[in-house]
């Protein structure tokens, strides 16, 4: 008889993954309400992602390692906990510094969390359910975020903003019984901190933290203009060399370098980076156009993502089964899912002010489509490469590190070009306009008579025809920019086309592939 319970276990990981997803997710896409309800300024409410970030990158790649040492159990234990805990006293917090506090430890929990879920898979499931095991882990990628935007509706639209935090006590609690009776307790192997990689942690914490840091805050503070910029980018370029040299070397590493030696697993760790960039940013997108230019709240805009959390719970599992099969070719899998993928970044890049939530639902469906035929392949290729059990810890910290990476990396990336095509266009369209009314001026021989520029009490006056000239130039340069940003991501998605075909090699499914060796 087959013993259920390392399987319920399983999914009381599952279900702790997701809690920490939605911690992030969710408080990004509600963070305009968060803000006014807790008094948050602008400049303070960026540090609330940017420390998230940072920790939960540290979480991602110190947690297998200490999941070995204090055991699966007990460390799945104390990650949901922190989880809970960190969450559910936000909304209650007396000021911006206890917040900061709180939204560390609640990366840190985040991180923490999502590489036990593919280390419990590679424990629990056999090589003949593994593919559907990967599905499972493949939902905190895919479905997780996708489904944010409708949660975030309910919310903060519906219900009240402090459920943002406060859905963490049943989700938490739920994981944490699900896990206590059901996942197995081993041994603790409290010998290890012998040799504990203690240069690695503080190089890790103080490099990547240097990182994030610039790369969420780098477009506020103007770039290189910034003496802190300069300096966080000067920490970075020093600490993560040293990182990497030290993991290299070191007998028992947080990151295990070594195994990027496999060309499957090379793959795995840069592909599942750009994929990240390429889907989150794809899900984005509409959404802040949306926003921007057609004015829609969460509650009116979430369907477009919710078409992608729903399709996910049916093309998984159907890729996990078209996987199995020995003549389907994985490698072939990843480069269709690419072409939807492409198509619908260039379908989207024909936007106009005309557009709404209506127009993005054909394009969303491929990406709904495409998701799940690229992360799938990737995920089997790269878990294939892992020897065995002892190696599952090594591999889970070095893919979701690239994870966590990949979402610094893809705020930044939409910034970036935010920022490049945003003062492009602005600078295209205040020139046309300067032309044609100097064409108005030489042909008429007489300047247009304006409104007086004052009011009677002295205070400046903008003529109303001034202010929908500049709501017009804002709204533009908004198209035109969202416009370049799928044109961008198209192009990203050629690129990673490339990588598909020339870096990993074919492999079989997980039944056959491991019962070689």
């Amino acid at each position: 008889m087959v013993d259920i319970k390392p399987f319920v276990g399983l999914g009381g990981v599952l279900i702790a993954a997701m809690t920490s997803e939605f911690n992030d997710q969710v408080t990004g896409i509600a963070l305009i309400d968060v803000r006014g309800a807790l008094g948050i300024s602008h400049d303070s409410s960026t540090w609330i992602e940017s420390l998230y970030v940072w920790a939960e990158i540290v979480g991602m790649a110190i947690s297998p390692w200490l999941a070995m040492t204090f055991t699966l159990r007990r460390w799945t234990l104390f990650a949901i906990a922190l989880c809970g805990a960190s969450s559910v006293l936000i909304p209650f917090s007396p000021n911006i510094e206890a917040i900061y506090a709180l939204r560390l430890l609640q990366g840190l929990a985040g991180g923490l969390i999502i590489p036990l879920l593919m280390t419990t898979a590679f424990r629990v499931l056999t090589p003949n359910i593994r593919l559907y095991g990967l599905a499972v882990y493949a939902l905190t990628a895919t479905f997780t975020p996708a489904l944010a935007a409708t949660v975030t509706a309910l919310w903060t639209d519906i219900v009240d903003w402090r459920i943002v935090f406060l859905e963490a006590i049943p989700l938490c609690s739920l994981a944490g019984v699900l896990v206590w009776y059901c996942l197995y307790q081993d041994q603790p192997k409290y010998e290890r901190f012998r040799m504990l990689d203690w240069r690695g942690v503080l190089l890790l914490v103080i490099g990547t933290g240097a990182l994030s840091t610039m790369l969420y805050q780098g477009n506020r503070l103007d770039w290189f203009n910034s003496s802190l910029i300069c300096v966080l980018a000067l920490v970075s370029a020093f600490a993560i060399p040293l990182l990497l040299v030290n993991e290299w070397f070191h007998p028992l590493p947080l990151l295990k370098l070594q195994m990027l030696g496999r060309r499957n697993f090379a793959y795995g760790a840069l592909g599942l980076f750009l994929f990240l960039i390429i889907s989150q940013s794809g899900s984005t997108v509409p959404l802040r156009y949306l926003q921007e230019v057609q004015g829609y709240r969460p509650l009116q805009s979430n369907l477009i993502t919710l078409e992608i959390a729903a399709l996910q719970l049916v093309m998984l599992p159907a890729m996990a089964l078209l996987l199995d099969y020995k003549r389907v070719d994985s490698r072939l899998v990843s480069v269709a899912g690419l072409g939807l993928i492409l198509a619908s970044c260039v379908g989207s890049s024909f936007l106009t002010v005309y557009w709404n939530r209506d127009q993005f639902y054909v394009w969303q469906l491929l990406q709904a489509i495409g998701q799940p035929m690229v992360i799938m392949p990737l995920l089997m290729m790269t878990t294939n490469t892992v020897a065995g059990p002892a190696e599952g810890p090594f591999a889970s910290a070095m893919v979701n590190t690239s994870r966590a990476l990949a979402e610094a990396t893809g705020a930044w990336f939409l910034e970036l070009i935010d920022r490049w095509r945003n003062a492009l266009h602005s600078d295209r369209i205040i020139d046309e306009a300067g032309q044609d009314r100097w064409r108005v001026i030489q042909s008429n021989g007489v300047l247009p008579q304006y409104p007086p520029l004052l009011l009677p009490d002295g205070q400046p006056r903008v003529p109303k025809s001034l202010e929908a000239f500049q709501h017009v130039v804002e709204q533009q340069v908004t198209i035109l920019s969202t416009s370049d940003t799928f044109l961008i991501l198209a192009a990203l998605t050629v690129f990673m086309m490339i990588v598909v075909m020339t870096l990993p090699v074919r492999t079989m499914p997980p039944r056959i592939h491991l019962a070689k060796q």
